[in-house]
């Protein structure tokens, strides 16, 4: 048979009614079809004066069982399963009174949506599983070399279209692709019911053991890393946010202005994104190729902002902000007009109108808001070759009060609270991460060297050079280290540059070396008991 087929009856039945009234009379004006609807979407389209058949005039049985049958039926899946181009389907079709079905155009009861109250019943979650629906779709899409499905309001008008231009009949190539548009949408469907099943149902045995992940399509990138490599970005599909999505997260802010993000740009404001909620004061991060060049708490989110860009203004040329609390204007004046700071990205919970209008000055600006801030998601996924690895997301956790003290000097209390601060920063810092900072504020950085000393010395640099560069006393710094120290030589390279108490998780073999070289120094340290490496 050819591959144009000329659409003369269709089957509507859709919980999103959308445009679904003017697609029907266009239909039936335009092209002569007749309509078969079911339940509200029929009345619906009747209402409006579009002729339409009731779904239990076309089967000669009427919807029973609150519902649950209506479409399930031989005349209708009679319909859409017939193979035009076979003459037994055909005979056995007149045989049976099946008038044959070439359009359908359902979307399905909104399951995900009910089950996102926290306040839905068991029993009002099982009613919200659509079944006439996904068999509708799934017989029609099989049947793709006769039948066009539509699952997606947003395809109406692209349909109508190509049936004007073809005397109303629609391509092989438009049906095939809506028909891979169906097959996504029910395994989307599905995966969210038995995700919210598994969820409910505590003797559910080892419900881990196959994760099902859905994916949709956000945008075409320019380009991955580099421009040789295509890339594209995706997000959770409604009802498998929680797979390793926060409430507030990066795919899924809203971009208020800018050019569209880059692979990288994606990468850079998510690792900054995630960082600055570890705080819960005030806090400012500006990142460069994954690491924090500038971070920074404060009394404010502006002078977070101004602490954080003195730490390394030169890295900063070129950065991602990232800001815990709504932008105002003051901060971005900061950015813009003093300090004169190439930005790529801004992402923030919010911004005041004046700071939006400010940062319209420079339209490629990226500004992302994300309405709101929490502690991030506690999933994530990593592809590798072959497959994919799964782990809990790292956040700072520990209490303090849990921590041990294992030199003679114990840390102040004004030492203990710049040592949180440093706990969290270099969680963010790639390892082996060594992160000095002084007053809140990230001042030197070691990030991803082979051995911890170089990073301790790197970190240790950088910090001296923010106090000569900033007209600040040398010394008196405090010191992070993501894991434990192998040997002493890290606490005698950071007593030599100033440090006076480090934190880190402790547990290496040779603890007691470092102890005994902090002592020497009369450096006080802590264990956290927990490590934070970031590959």
């Amino acid at each position: 048979m050819g591959s144009d087929v000329k659409i003369a009856r269709a089957l509507i039945s859709v919980t999103d009614k959308t445009g679904v009234v003017d697609f029907a009379r266009t239909l039936v004006d335009d092209f002569g079809v007749e309509i078969i609807s079911t339940g509200g979407t029929a009345r619906a389209i009747e209402d409006a004066g579009v002729p339409v058949t009731p779904i239990e005039e076309f089967t000669g049985y009427p919807e029973m069982m609150d519902g649950r049958v209506k479409t399930l039926h031989p005349k209708v899946h009679g319909a859409l399963l017939a193979r035009r181009d076979s003459e037994q389907h055909m005979q056995e079709a007149a045989q049976h009174g099946i008038k044959l079905i070439d359009l359908v155009v359902v979307n399905l009861y909104e399951f995900e949506k009910t089950v996102a109250n926290p306040e839905v019943t068991f029993a009002d979650a099982i009613e919200h599983i659509d079944i006439g629906g996904p068999s509708m779709l799934r017989s029609a899409a099989k049947n793709a070399a006769s039948v066009t499905v539509i699952s997606d309001p947003a395809d109406y008008d692209a349909v109508l279209a190509e049936m004007h231009e073809t005397g109303g009949c629609t391509t092989l190539s438009t049906r095939r692709r809506l028909q891979v548009k169906v097959y996504q949408t029910t395994a989307a469907y599905d995966t969210a019911i038995s995700r919210w099943l598994a969820a409910q149902a505590s003797d559910v045995a080892d419900t881990s053991a196959k994760l099902e992940i859905s994916l949709e399509k956000v945008d075409d990138l320019r380009y991955g890393e580099n421009p040789q490599q295509k890339a594209t970005v995706y997000r959770f599909a409604e009802g498998c946010e929680n797979t390793a999505s926060s409430q507030f997260p990066l795919v899924g802010s809203e971009q208020i202005q800018g050019k569209p993000l880059s692979y990288n740009n994606y990468l850079d404001a998510d690792a900054a994104w995630n960082l600055v909620r570890e705080f819960d004061e005030p806090a400012c991060v500006i990142l460069k190729h994954q690491n924090p060049c500038g971070s920074a708490a404060a009394e404010d989110i502006t002078a977070a902002y101004d602490r954080a860009f003195a730490c390394d203004p030169k890295s900063a040329f070129g950065g991602i902000i990232a800001c815990n609390r709504e932008v105002p204007y003051e901060l971005v004046e900061h950015f813009a007009d003093q300090n004169k700071q190439f930005v790529e990205v801004i992402i923030a919970p919010s911004y005041t109108a004046e700071a939006l209008e400010r940062m319209a000055k420079r339209p490629n600006l990226r500004v992302l808001a994300t309405g709101g801030v929490d502690h991030g998601a506690q999933v994530e996924l990593r592809s590798v070759d072959g497959g994919m690895l799964v782990q809990e997301v790292d956040h700072v956790t520990e209490d303090p009060a849990t921590f041990t003290f294992p030199t003679d000097r114990k840390p102040t209390d004004a030492e203990m609270a710049e040592l949180e601060f440093a706990w969290k920063v270099c969680k963010g810092v790639k390892s082996n991460a060594i992160l000095v900072s002084k007053g809140k504020a990230g001042i030197g950085m070691g990030p991803g060297q082979p051995n911890r000393v170089d990073s301790a010395l790197l970190a240790c640099e950088r910090a001296e050079d923010f106090c000569e560069r900033e007209g600040v006393e040398k010394g008196g710094f405090a010191c992070a280290s993501d894991a434990f120290f192998p040997f002493r030589d890290n606490v005698d390279v950071l007593a030599e540059h100033g440090v006076t108490c480090i934190i880190q998780p402790g547990g290496s073999k040779r603890d007691d070396e470092s102890i005994q070289a902090c002592n020497e120094h009369n450096i006080a340290m802590v264990f956290t008991g927990a490590r934070h490496f970031r590959h």
